[in-house]
């Protein structure tokens, strides 16, 4: 199987050569491979090949930033004119250059990532100018929300979410989100989908430190059009998951006439690799239709014997007065990269319309 770090191939960076010595006469394309594959390359892993593309580089490029940043555009502009299909990812240099060699030269930066970002996303490279120059960084984003390109008003967005996974965190922005809110008014009918779901991931980060707020906002966008509401509807996706009371009540999301019957753990031993099934059954006992936003939670034994709740949606649709749903789900405990299982009792509880309605215990085994 390919490996993400294997995008950084001799073939990739042939190609790219081919367009960068028509900008960067300073190249000798033999001489940068031989600084690419040294004798650490094997052994480097994505990221630290990505930086080490970036340092081959510099070794090229005008010690002034100013004049790198210039070089850095005009090369944007002509990669952006070449087939690159599955070689995206590989760019990220391009937008690493900018984050490490031009945090003296706000300027000269700002004018490089409008360029850079519609060829490669530098929604990462720009936090550390957030942080550094808050105030200009923050209305330049706001002027970028404005932009004719989409892959810039997108930047405005995912550049400002103040919790952006893989990132940086923002702190200042995480303690007042305030300043992100005119770019995403002015973001919130796009026309780019890309985009709004952008303004839908930062109005989530902002939810989990200020959750009245995104409230704020999910009344005042609501109806203005069906692109508005889902991008509040999955902004809202933290909050509704850990049942925040006026959420809930803002999309009619009422449990007391919703009952859970039947629940059962068909495997109330699952050994790691394997699936936990459970059925149940939902039914509206009321004599109206009842929007119904079904999920289940996991309670995850830990490696200190701690539990740990993660939530899962299965279904949000309207159910018909005195309607019945059998419900059969399957977990899988099949072991992945970024999640590690533990043997021991673990808990799985259903939840209906943010209430957690039964709880019952299973048996995780190696």
């Amino acid at each position: 199987m390919a490996l993400v770090k294997d995008v950084y191939s001799v073939e990739f960076y042939r190609q790219f050569l081919d367009v960068a010595v028509k900008v960067i006469p300073a190249i000798n394309k033999e001489e940068f491979l031989q600084k690419i594959f040294d004798g650490e390359f094997e052994n480097k892993e994505w990221k630290e090949r990505m930086k080490h593309s970036t340092a081959v580089l510099h070794s090229y490029m005008p010690e002034k930033f100013s004049k790198a940043a210039k070089l850095l555009e005009i090369l944007t502009v002509k990669l952006k004119k070449e087939k690159w299909e599955g070689y995206s990812i590989a760019f990220m240099f391009l937008p690493d250059y900018i984050e490490t060699r031009g945090q003296e030269d706000l300027e000269s930066s700002v004018k490089a990532l409008e360029v850079v970002t519609q060829f490669i996303s530098c929604e990462f490279a720009v936090r550390p100018f957030l942080v550094r120059y808050p105030k200009p960084m923050l209305k330049q984003m706001l002027l970028w929300s404005k932009h004719e390109s989409h892959h810039v008003r997108r930047l405005a967005s995912e550049g400002s979410r103040p919790r952006l996974p893989w990132a940086m965190a923002i702190p200042a922005l995480k303690k007042d989100p305030s300043p992100i809110l005119p770019i995403l008014e002015n973001l919130k009918k796009d026309p780019s989908e890309w985009v709004r779901r952008s303004v839908a991931n930062n109005l989530n980060d902002i939810a989990k430190d200020h959750p009245d707020t995104v409230l704020h906002i999910a009344r005042k966008w609501s109806g203005i059009s069906g692109e508005t509401d889902a991008i509040i509807k999955h902004g809202s996706r933290t909050l509704l998951k850990a049942g925040h009371a006026e959420m809930l009540k803002h999309y009619g999301l009422d449990s007391r006439n919703i009952a859970v019957r039947n629940f059962r753990i068909l495997t109330p031993e699952v050994a790691i690799g394997d699936s936990l099934e459970f059925s149940v059954v939902v039914e509206n006992k009321a004599t109206r239709n009842q929007t119904v936003r079904l999920e289940y939670a996991i309670y995850y034994n830990k490696a200190n014997g701690q539990l740990s709740k993660k939530v899962f949606k299965i279904s949000e649709r309207v159910y018909a007065p005195g309607e019945k749903v059998n419900v059969l789900k399957k977990q899988s405990f099949r072991p992945i990269t970024t999640k590690k299982f533990y043997p021991g009792k673990h808990k799985l509880s259903v939840i209906v319309n943010g209430e957690e309605k039964a709880i019952k215990t299973f048996e995780l085994k190696r």
